[in-house]
């Protein structure tokens, strides 16, 4: 179990308030095998000093200019040499000291391509503000306006090199697409860890304003459409209404 390494990616810019917490949480794993990536953008506050502070911990550090979070992503994916990838965003952070033990121990099944699980949405005060709970992944369920909670998304590192990496012409919709991408129209074996994985602090991008959600809708159909999705504006429909039930 021990023998896989996880090559973990953290995108960061400006992100002062969050990054210390976020960058415990990895060094607090149990997990020792980790391949620890950050990918900063260029930051112009003290993300970076705090980020040196555990230069020791980490095994890969980038900052310069980048295209956005996917772009970053993407540096960092070329870069990792583990067999196993997934992220933590700076604003987010591990909900126990053993989700990367456990994502390897299920990647010591061969027949696993991905994992993903669930996800608590919190305030600045770490308070739940709702509650995204999914179920074990069954083909078609993409169709119905399904998808796993990106932030505990892992999968080979091997996946990408077959079929590509995060594509930023989908924007703020990058990771909805690479995971139609791998999950709905390739056959992958993908596996339900029924616990929550991460915490993550609410106000996404696509999110911030009414703009930015038509946005993240045209994005959607987009990728829906590029997918295979069967009946894309349904589906548009029926996706934001699965949202329904996380909040508390």
């Amino acid at each position: 179990m021990q023998d896989i390494r996880v090559s973990l990616i953290t995108v960061t810019y400006n992100a002062q308030s969050s990054i210390e917490r976020c960058i415990q949480s990895v060094i607090a794993q149990n997990c020792k095998n980790i391949e620890y990536i950050i990918i900063d953008g260029a930051s112009t506050d003290d993300t970076l000093k705090i980020i040196n502070k555990y230069q020791s911990h980490i095994n890969i550090l980038i900052s310069e200019p980048d295209k956005g979070m996917y772009d970053a992503l993407n540096k960092g994916i070329s870069l990792a040499t583990g067999e196993i990838v997934g992220i933590l965003n700076a604003d987010d952070y591990f909900s126990t000291n053993e989700i990367l033990t456990e994502v390897a121990s299920v990647f010591s099944n061969p027949l696993i391509d991905i994992l993903y699980g669930n996800l608590d949405f919190v305030d600045p005060n770490a308070t739940i503000i709702r509650r995204w709970r999914t179920k074990a992944y069954k083909g078609g369920m993409f169709d119905r306006g399904w998808m796993p909670a990106h932030p505990t998304f892992y999968c080979r590192r091997l996946l990408f090199n077959r079929w590509g990496f995060y594509s930023l012409e989908h924007g703020t919709a990058a990771d909805y697409e690479l995971m139609l991408r791998f999950m709905h129209n390739k056959n992958v074996t993908a596996y339900f860890l029924n616990k929550v994985m991460v915490k993550m602090q609410v106000g996404g991008m696509s999110n911030k304003n009414p703009l930015n959600r038509l946005k993240a809708w045209k994005n959607d159909l987009k990728a829906m459409r590029k997918n295979g999705i069967r009946f894309p504006l349904l589906t548009l429909v029926i996706k934001p209404l699965r949202k329904l039930g996380q909040y508390l």
